[in-house]
């Protein structure tokens, strides 16, 4: 009768420690399932990388002594996943954190690429066509292309009604057996002859027909000069911004920001000029003969760069 008295005070006792212990198992339970999907949004992919919660007991306590209660160990426990909870807590306010300044940068970035974008599409079309300035004649040879024959200046004379009217200069087209020279060749002797209409449709079909040659460069780039000699500086930027833009290595796309830059600037648009300037420093400021040097700072003055 004791026996059964005494099993039934004991068991009386430890009820409500079970009953603790299991809600402490629960709450450890969701701890870890927190934990791991913390785990995995950190660590994203794995690579082994895993946090340890810094969970240590209380100092100074000591580990239940002879006649100790039963519930000790189960208040110790409790105690320690307090604490994982409240770690958990200020790693889940961090994680917020940082994804707050991700969606900040990257609400920035698209700004940028926006207004970046918006720029690169009104280069890319070209300025408005406005009232032509006079033509710009610089030497071509000083670049490694074919000269161009330096004009005599006019000679004063009387008006006369007898004068004959100026008659077209007959070109010749020549023939090497090189088809992307000769081609070339004849636009540009076009062009010396100041037939500007007709050596630019002849460039246009360098282009066109060869695009993997060399000559390509120098017949897109030679179109804009065209353009602009005629008193197009428009249609020349656009000529000039296509070349660098599709030949960015050919041969002639240094010169063509150059004369891009003179373009815009008698179209008076300075600002744009002087980033083309420092777009053709950047890019190929290295391999510029220093007579081009001379010419970028020549267009930097005209266009009052800083």
């Amino acid at each position: 009768m004791r026996k059964s008295i005494l099993v039934g005070v004991c068991l009386a006792a430890l009820l409500p420690a079970t009953a603790q212990a299991q809600n402490v198992e629960g709450r450890v339970g969701k701890l870890e399932s927190e934990m791991r999907a913390v785990q995995r949004k950190v660590f994203p992919g794995g690579a082994g990388q895993m946090l340890q919660p810094e969970v240590r007991a209380p100092q100074g306590e000591q580990g239940p002594g002879p006649g100790s209660p039963a519930n000790s160990a189960i208040i110790d426990v409790t105690q320690r996943v307090t604490s994982l909870e409240q770690q958990m807590t200020s790693l889940t306010e961090q994680i917020e954190q940082n994804q707050n300044r991700v969606r900040q940068l990257q609400d920035a970035f698209d700004s940028y690429r926006r207004t970046n974008d918006a720029r690169l599409k009104a280069l890319e079309t070209g300025p408005a066509p406005i009232a032509a300035g006079g033509p710009i004649e610089p030497d071509d040879a000083s670049n490694g292309g074919p000269s161009r024959p330096t004009p005599r200046p006019d000679t004063a004379a009387k008006p006369s009604t007898t004068t004959p009217a100026p008659t077209k200069v007959s070109v010749e087209k020549p023939s090497t057996g090189d088809a992307a020279e000769d081609d070339y060749m004849y636009g540009y002797r076009l062009w010396a002859a100041k037939q500007y209409p007709q050596a630019e449709a002849q460039l246009k079909k360098v282009v066109a027909d060869y695009p993997k040659s060399k000559r390509a460069s120098y017949a897109q780039n030679l179109l804009g000069r065209s353009y602009l000699d005629e008193g197009k500086p428009s249609l020349a930027s656009m000529a000039f911004y296509d070349n660098y833009k599709k030949m960015p290595d050919g041969e002639r796309a240094p010169d063509s920001l150059l004369y891009l830059g003179q373009a815009l600037t008698k179209l008076n648009k300075p600002a744009d000029a002087c980033k083309v300037y420092d777009e053709l420093n950047d890019v190929y400021g290295a391999k510029m003969a220093a007579a081009m040097k001379g010419q970028v700072a020549a267009g930097r003055s005209a266009a009052k760069c800083k």
